[in-house]
């Protein structure tokens, strides 16, 4: 169950990423723009805002923070991998890669409606 959980985030995520990535003017601002993703504040199971709160418990106590930490890690080297694929070795994104950026995953995003990621 907990791999099942891991792999519904990490694609929901990845959705995100490539959206953002198909933006990018060139793989520098990629770079960039992927790191401000990463740090940037996101919703944890049990919030409002979190999507999946179907398919994950809520952290608690001190867990909250290290799953934090956690997912702030795993987006940030996502973020990185992401750029290195999506760019390779030209300074202009893949068009095969950012076709994935129109679709949702199970029709989730991590953006409350109304807001661009």
């Amino acid at each position: 169950k907990q791999l099942y959980q891991r792999r519904v985030r990490e694609a929901v995520v990845s959705t995100q990423s490539t959206g953002k990535l198909a933006k990018s003017p060139n793989k520098n601002q990629a770079l960039k723009d992927m790191y401000t993703l990463a740090i940037s504040r996101f919703s944890l199971p049990g919030d409002a805002g979190f999507p999946l709160n179907a398919v994950y418990s809520r952290p608690q106590g001190a867990e909250v923070e290290k799953m934090r930490q956690y997912l702030t890690q795993c987006r940030q080297e996502l973020g990185q991998r992401l750029v290195e694929k999506v760019f390779g070795d030209t300074d202009k994104p893949s068009k095969w890669w950012t076709c994935y950026a129109r679709r949702k995953f199970m029709d989730k995003t991590l953006t409350p409606l109304g807001q661009q990621f």
